[in-house]
């Protein structure tokens, strides 16, 4: 443990240019004792608490998982992806800053960029609770109040503030839609991590859900001037909400700039995801959610536009909620009203928002 706690220091006082003497290391979510960075490098998060200056500070240092697939397969995937965030998490208001960017080395030490076999980021630690255990409470308490509602809003408001930032880049916008089709993180990815013999969505539903998500990219290709900063994952998970409306957002992916559609289908997607598990279709507390959310966003943006893009992003994202790699252990009916979304959400050339049960049917 000393010879980890010392490779600790080395790397903070590279990056600081001043003494610094580690109090503890643990791991995120674990039971809180002091660990061993042994499985530094394998995609688990640790807080490091430590003195600079005279004064306490924290920190997380966090590397991703080596895995097949999701574009995460090589070496040089997962380094790109930390130098980006490194680049890319300051530019977002809100988002937690990250501090440096580093790389683990063979004999085990930190450093902060040659001699590198994994790399890994190390971030501000950002308060607050994750947004998703409010759905949890909605869906099992059936606990509900006013700042429920205040807090999609503010949801919807953020995504207006950063949507609003454009950016000229045809060749860009295109690059976007092409990986939402072709990615490993997204679609094609995505059906290439389902079973061979999944009962619910076989390979002949992937392939057709494909072609019809092609035919989308070229619909949507053109419009290349609605390219603007976007987070990428705007999911429960990487929102940390403190008192009342206050929030910070985590984990930014797939690029500084996108299609609007992106944030907003994924954030409205869960809310119908959640409300499936508890009521089978969109209704209750969760309506009150997604229809605020959506309402706010079109009324503030007057981008109705998004509701002719939105079909290939909700496929994507009910794609997620849907996998039985994610969601293991998912009710099967909830599964098959997701597929039925997928598959009804592509015929159609405009997305009614206002109706969103008709898509939970087999037609």
């Amino acid at each position: 443990m000393t010879d980890s706690i010392q490779n600790v220091e080395s790397y903070l006082e590279e990056v600081y240019g001043k003494p610094v003497s580690v109090i503890r290391v643990v791991e995120l979510g674990g039971d809180g004792e002091e660990t061993e960075l042994k499985g530094f490098g394998y995609g688990k998060p640790y807080l490091i608490d430590f003195i600079l200056g005279g004064e306490e500070r924290s920190a997380v240092l966090s590397s991703m998982r080596v895995q097949k697939g999701f574009g995460h397969d090589t070496f040089a995937d997962r380094a790109a992806l930390m130098l980006w965030q490194n680049y890319a998490y300051e530019r977002l208001p809100r988002h937690a800053r990250s501090l440096d960017v580093g790389y683990f080395t063979k004999s085990g030490k930190l450093k902060s960029a040659g001699d590198a076999d994994e790399y890994f980021i190390l971030m501000e630690l950002i308060s607050g609770t994750e947004y998703f255990r409010d759905l949890n409470r909605i869906r099992d308490a059936d606990i509900f109040s006013r700042l429920d509602i205040d807090r999609a809003v503010a949801l919807s408001d953020y995504l207006v503030e950063i949507h609003s930032r454009k950016h000229d880049d045809p060749v860009l916008y295109h690059r976007r839609i092409r990986e939402l089709i072709g990615s490993g993180e997204c679609i094609m990815g995505l059906a290439d991590s389902y079973p061979e013999d999944f009962e619910y969505y076989s390979r002949d539903d992937l392939e057709r859900m494909e072609k019809e998500c092609v035919k989308w990219r070229w619909k949507i290709r053109p419009n290349v001037k609605r390219l603007c900063v976007v987070h990428g994952d705007f999911h429960p998970w990487n929102i940390m909400f403190r008192n009342g409306i206050d929030f910070s957002v985590l984990d930014r992916s797939r690029g500084e700039y996108g299609e609007a559609a992106d944030d907003v289908s994924c954030m409205s997607l869960n809310y119908i995801f959640y409300s499936l598990q508890k009521h089978g279709r969109l209704q209750g507390n969760f309506k009150k959610l997604y229809d605020s959310f959506m309402q706010n966003y079109l009324d503030r943006t007057e981008d109705e536009y998004i509701l002719s893009c939105i079909q290939p992003f909700y496929a994507f994202r009910a794609l997620v909620v849907a996998s039985p790699l994610w969601y293991p252990n998912l009710d099967p009916e909830v599964r098959i009203k997701l597929f039925n979304f997928i598959d009804n959400v592509l015929a159609g050339d405009r997305f009614d928002h206002k109706n969103v049960n008709q898509y939970f049917m087999r037609k």
